[in-house]
């Protein structure tokens, strides 16, 4: 029987996956398609993130060019990515939209590394959320006798090491993007 511990990984684990996903968008001096991947385009009557219905290429270090795959959707994508607010005006060519880069400020940069280390907290505020929740059925499975106190002391010490683990990918993940965005 797997412990409640092995099976709660899987928690910690999509945690660390979202705070990848969300630095993945964060933008810094170069182009990345994760800037408006998730950006939401109304199109045939629902909400579809832009990724569903354009491809996203970077040709240079500075653009992000789309290219709907049905040209009918264009000003919807346009309006989509104006909406997005990401501090670029998108600009149409035919059917192709191209996002470009303004130069980074040293301003922008620092605000960009604030958000990085929010975004990071709010990650290990999960993982407290998530321990806190196994301590408790921990402590449960000792008072119903299921477990042993020596048994409840060993999980909870594996426990923390397990948090540990998956703060320091947090910590690495947070100086990585705080590295890319730094970079001039």
């Amino acid at each position: 029987m797997p412990s409640i511990i092995e099976t709660s990984a899987a928690d910690f684990q999509k945690a660390v996956d979202f705070l990848d996903e969300e630095l993945h968008g964060l933008r810094t001096g170069r182009a990345q398609s994760g800037l408006v991947e998730r950006v939401p385009v109304e199109a045939y009557g629902n909400t579809m993130e832009l990724r569903g219905v354009a491809s996203i290429t970077i040709p240079d270090a500075k653009t992000i060019q789309i290219e709907p795959w049905d040209k009918s959707i264009l000003k919807e994508i346009e309006k989509a990515l104006i909406a997005a607010d990401l501090g670029m005006q998108p600009v149409t060519a035919g059917t192709t939209i191209r996002l470009i880069m303004p130069a980074m400020t040293e301003e922008n940069r620092k605000r960009l590394v604030k958000t990085v280390h929010e975004k990071a907290e709010e990650t290990r505020i999960t993982f407290r959320n998530i321990r806190e929740r196994i301590r408790d059925e921990i402590a449960k499975q000792e008072k119903e006798k299921a477990i042993s106190e020596d048994d409840k002391f060993r999980l909870q010490e594996e426990l923390d090491k397990r948090v540990k683990q998956f703060n320091d990918q947090v910590t690495a993940l947070a100086e990585k993007k705080e590295q890319e965005v730094m970079t001039i």
